[in-house]
């Protein structure tokens, strides 16, 4: 699971927290949810119930 910049789609939910403004798929929500999102100094790390595969990316990965 990556961020990346979108627009709006109707199959999406909206959440601002603290200013930013996420869009989720809500197909993807509920494979995935509870979603966590932090931000830290050195960007944001993700955390879900979805499981990568043995050698996947991690929650800090920039190029998942």
């Amino acid at each position: 699971m990556a961020l990346a910049l979108d627009e709006q789609k109707n199959n999406d939910n909206i959440y601002d927290v603290k200013g930013f403004r996420f869009l989720v798929d809500k197909n993807l929500m509920e494979t995935v949810a509870p979603i966590e999102l932090d931000m830290t100094e050195g960007g944001f790390v993700i955390r879900s119930s979805l499981q990568m595969a043995a050698g996947g990316c991690s929650s800090s990965c920039s190029t998942c």
